[in-house]
């Protein structure tokens, strides 16, 4: 069997995309975490400018209305609004709880819903996860895209979820099975190579939105 071949970038330096990343675990070892890590490895060695994150600093209080209206928005959502908006895309690696997200990112993602303007509109996100079950957090992330759809993300069609997560790192934090490596990699550079197009080139853009069946019309935008 040949050896697998890591993901290439075609020749000629990348245009310039910023990614915010973070695992959406509050546990600071996380294999959310691990995995995070590894796609910020790999958005480097490609070209990309990574602002790693953690959960902890986008974390909060229950939402509330009247506790906006009252104090108005609390550090952890001021923290996940700045830094997205700082952002070309994020890349989200979310543990699964109970066949769904974790409520602590729901909480964060219904905070910053609520600035104006709705800063997720038009983002790019990329989302992925990792678990011991075998199949790797991926009903979690199927949750996940409900929101960050409806409020106009442009969530990248791949996922990738890593499954018996708590034996598949080595120990320099790679997937230890080198074909998954490989596609994990691809995945990753596939997503920032349309995150470099949406930026750069607005042909690109436009061909990638009527492809999903969105024709321009103010009158079928995304919800603000």
């Amino acid at each position: 069997m040949s050896q697998s071949t890591p993901a290439r970038r075609p020749s000629g330096p990348r245009e310039p995309v910023r990614a915010l990343i973070f695992g959406a675990s509050l546990r600071e070892d996380s294999l959310n975490a691990t995995l995070a890590a590894l796609a910020a490895t790999v958005v480097e060695a490609h070209g990309g400018t990574v602002d790693r994150a953690t959960m902890r600093e986008f974390d909060g209080p229950s939402y509330d209305m009247d506790a906006q209206q009252a104090s108005g928005f609390p550090p952890g959502a001021e923290a996940f609004r700045r830094r997205l908006e700082a952002s070309d895309c994020c890349v989200i690696a979310s543990p699964e709880y109970n066949f769904s997200m974790p409520g602590a990112l729901k909480n964060a993602i219904d905070w910053v819903s609520r600035y104006r303007p709705q800063p997720f509109k038009e983002r790019h996100a990329l989302l992925i996860s990792a678990s011991p079950s075998m199949v790797g957090g991926n009903r979690g992330l199927w949750a996940l895209r409900v929101p960050f759809e409806h409020l106009g993300t442009r969530v990248y069609p791949d996922m990738f979820s890593l499954a018996q997560a708590h034996q598949a790192f080595d120990a320099d934090g790679r997937i230890a099975n080198a074909q998954l490596q490989e596609r994990f990699e691809r995945t990753v550079v596939g997503f920032l190579d349309l995150v470099e197009a949406d930026k750069h080139y607005p042909c690109a853009k436009k061909a990638w939105i009527e492809f999903l069946g969105e024709q321009p019309d103010p009158a079928t935008d995304r919800v603000e």
